[in-house]
């Protein structure tokens, strides 16, 4: 099978999808490699480097497109790629579609086969695709919230670790996933007080467990977000429902009663975000306010860290991208689930 890996058109997106050691194992099984011309410059991968792995180098996104089968991005096509995309091709990437109606209707209308890494799923409702960006994001969130906490930012001016005699800075996270997880470490790390809040009462044990009483744990209930979000500095949204829109669990009220210069970073907002303050935004311009209030919704946070993040998808990706490439889809069931529109059939629930 002929391999396309295109160069990242979104905003700052300075990932691309595959490492030339994984080019080199797909051409090693009989595949034929294309990428496109610097596609790997942002993540520190010159185009030489793909060559000596056995790959070819396209000149542009259309000459990719018109000579591969198997498409692998990092995120979901914007506009401009609609019209590249044939009914021969598959498609292989983040997709997040829940969010994104002319993003259904352009693969809906190519006929195409469009996989999504976040929901291929394995018999134990593990997400493996998805789960190495969510850790990076997960870490990322406290990083730009020590960031943006900072007073010349726009934030509060608090120091997440206080100091002697000062209080420490307060940490909710919403939502005890992978990404949850992960900020509660950062958070914990940097010396902030931690509360993980989450509708399933085996995760807040898990949490209470885990970390020996250090973090504190709350059910997900409106008003105990509300009072928790009141005395909070940093909060981190960490919703996921696998394949569909991120719930609101968030109001507009919540965030009226937050202190000035406080964060929310979203991190559900591929999914459309879990507040109903919450609207997507990029790298170039990456917050916003409500109610002094500053919002992080960046839709592709990982970008920051470019080089990680390539190389940790790329290894996970993988034996998944082979399976597809060998025609292998029908006997794997977790791929089979991560197909999202097939032949002009959307086969997800988005709600």
């Amino acid at each position: 099978m002929v391999i396309g890996i295109p160069k990242e058109r979104k905003v700052q997106e300075y990932r691309v999808a595959l490492t030339p050691q994984a080019v080199g194992v797909l051409v090693q099984h009989g595949h034929k490699v294309l990428v496109e011309k610097s596609a790997g410059l942002g993540s520190g991968i010159t185009d030489q480097e793909f060559k000596n792995a056995g790959a070819r180098i396209a000149r542009n996104e259309k000459e990719l497109f018109k000579k591969s089968k198997l498409i692998v991005k990092v995120k979901e096509p914007i506009a401009e790629e609609y019209s590249l995309i044939k009914e021969n091709h598959i498609i292989f990437s983040y997709l997040h579609i829940a969010a994104d109606k002319k993003l259904v209707q352009a693969l809906k209308k190519s006929k195409c086969r469009a996989i999504a890494f976040e929901t291929v799923e394995l018999p134990d409702g593990s997400l493996p695709l998805l789960a190495p960006m969510s850790r990076i994001a997960g870490r990322l969130s406290v990083q730009v919230g020590v960031h943006f906490l900072q007073k010349s930012k726009g934030g509060k001016g608090v120091l997440l670790s206080g100091a002697a005699g000062v209080r420490n800075g307060k940490v909710t996270v919403i939502g005890g996933g992978t990404v949850g997880y992960n900020a509660v470490l950062s958070a914990l790390g940097l010396g902030a007080d931690v509360t993980v809040i989450d509708i399933k009462q085996g995760v807040l044990e898990y949490y209470y467990d885990r970390f020996e009483g250090k973090v504190r744990t709350l059910p997900s209930y409106p008003e105990v977000i509300e009072k928790e979000l009141k005395d909070s500095d940093l909060v981190v949204g960490a919703v996921l429902v696998t394949g569909a829109k991120a719930p609101k669990v968030i109001t507009k009220k919540m965030i009226s009663n937050m202190e000035k210069g406080s964060l929310f970073v979203d991190v559900a907002i591929d999914q459309g975000g879990c507040s109903e303050t919450s609207r997507p935004t990029n790298h170039d311009s990456p917050v916003y306010k409500v109610n002094d209030v500053l919002h992080y919704c960046v839709t592709n946070m990982p970008s920051l860290v470019s080089k990680t993040s390539t190389y940790s998808l790329s290894n996970v990706i993988l034996p998944y991208v082979l399976q597809v490439a060998d025609g292998k889809i029908d006997e794997a069931p977790s791929i089979l689930k991560g197909i999202n529109i097939d032949n002009g059939d959307l086969l997800i629930n988005l709600n």
